[in-house]
């Protein structure tokens, strides 16, 4: 199992250059990944928010050996070919280490309702699975020839691709009982079950994405991220199939020397 660090973007850590030092001292420590929250607002009492793409540009030219990205990025709320565009270029900027984590959003922090964004949860799950079809296909370096119902891409190529081919493996969010995430999960590369409590919720949701993939016939590496509190003890999870353990922190009244303290410990092998 590997281990990654997951960090909200808030406050204290909206400060780029902080979470960029965090991150060149995670990978000293020994940790496989960084992953940072995809927010434009949260709830009170946070106030600052970092942009991810900034701050994971950085991240990738600090450092060599981690693996980064969004955890997650609400793609309903985002443009599909500008993302196409940000996705390849961290991914060649970062030599090959972008994992792109993507779900649904919602409007907790009213950060949807907010901008006049989509709050049908069920048009958003359609906008989504439209956005990852423009994503994969504008990443092959073809030209595009999208008109759907939400998104029109017509005559556009991407180029330069992304370094990893076809693509940056993608995970997908879900929460436990929803199966239309679920079974959108099995058709990528990983899935990143949300609030899960204990290994045997996990190991329930593994034995399902595992059962929908062997249905279509879903082959290759497939990677369950899964994440807790600092000091949480994985193994657990590890048999229970997960690939990743995400150590996380709350978003309120969070401090860099809190992370820097966890970080320094290294991952819990």
């Amino acid at each position: 199992m590997r281990h990654a660090l997951f960090l909200p973007l808030f406050d204290d850590l909206a400060e780029p250059a902080v979470v960029v030092r965090l991150a060149a001292e995670a990978e000293e420590a020994g940790w496989d990944g960084v992953f940072v929250w995809d927010h434009v607002s949260y709830r009170a009492p946070v106030v600052g928010a970092a942009d991810p793409w900034i701050v994971l540009a950085a991240i990738a030219c600090a450092t060599e050996q981690v693996r980064l990205g969004p955890m997650v990025t609400p793609l309903p709320r985002r443009r599909p070919v500008k993302l196409a565009r940000e996705v390849a270029t961290l991914d060649r900027l970062s030599g090959g280490r972008v994992v792109f984590g993507v779900g649904l959003g919602s409007d907790g922090a009213g950060e949807l309702s907010a901008t006049g964004e989509q709050l049908d949860d069920r048009v958003r799950g359609q906008m989504l699975d439209e956005g990852l079809e423009v994503l994969r296909a504008a990443w092959s370096g073809e030209q595009l020839r999208h008109r759907g119902e939400h998104y029109v891409a017509d005559g556009l190529t991407l180029l330069p691709t992304p370094v990893q081919r076809p693509g940056p493996p993608v995970w997908v969010a879900m929460r436990k009982g929803n199966q239309a995430p679920l079974r959108r999960a099995a058709r990528f590369e990983g899935i990143f079950p949300i609030e899960v409590a204990t290994p045997d919720d996990l190991r329930e949701i593994v034995s399902a994405v595992q059962g929908v993939r062997a249905e279509v016939g879903a082959t290759g590496a497939y990677d369950v991220a899964v994440g807790g509190p600092p000091g949480t003890d994985p193994t657990g999870f590890e048999k229970a199939g997960a690939t990743w353990w995400m150590a996380g922190f709350s978003p309120y009244d969070l401090r860099a020397e809190e992370v820097r303290s966890v970080l320094r410990d290294g991952p819990a092998r």
